[in-house]
């Protein structure tokens, strides 16, 4: 697993959010945009990040930055989960793992003593050059706003 780090530039991609809307990497040029991987929509510890993002969204947006939420689920999964909890950004639904994949966070993980390959709960912040300028690998859930602002 070879993830991205600070100074990186940010990859192209395109991939469909929950609405099964093209989203391009290209469109973000020019802005400041927070992306963010968690491993499954509508599960305690990705909901609690998502809802916090959403709930501290204004102040991103008084700040400058766009956020882009990137799991493996499907559009309806993502779908669902947006429209539960009133997300007003978008969520990829990377099923095909290219943007997973090309932002590194794809790997092997542990959780009860078994091992399997999933996506690590990521963020990165991303200038308006397309330059990676922060890493978080270390997410907390519950105050993950506070950590990027």
């Amino acid at each position: 697993m070879q993830t991205l780090k600070e100074g990186d530039k940010m990859p192209s991609f395109m991939s469909k959010d929950q609405n099964g809307t093209i989203i391009n990497s290209d469109d973000y040029l020019g802005k400041k945009l927070i992306v963010f991987f968690y491993p499954k929509a509508n599960t305690p510890g990705c909901t609690a990040e998502a809802c916090n993002l959403r709930d501290n969204y204004e102040e991103f947006q008084a700040q400058g930055y766009e956020l882009l939420g990137v799991s493996a689920d499907s559009e309806k999964k993502q779908a669902n989960f947006s429209e539960k909890y009133f997300f007003p950004f978008p969520l990829l639904a990377d099923e095909d793992l290219s943007v997973i994949n090309a932002f590194g966070v794809w790997g092997p993980k542990k959780f009860m003593g078994k091992e399997y390959d999933g996506i690590h709960r990521t963020t990165f912040v991303i200038d308006e050059d397309g330059i990676i300028t922060k890493v978080i690998d270390k997410v907390k859930t519950k105050d993950h706003a506070a950590q990027l602002l």
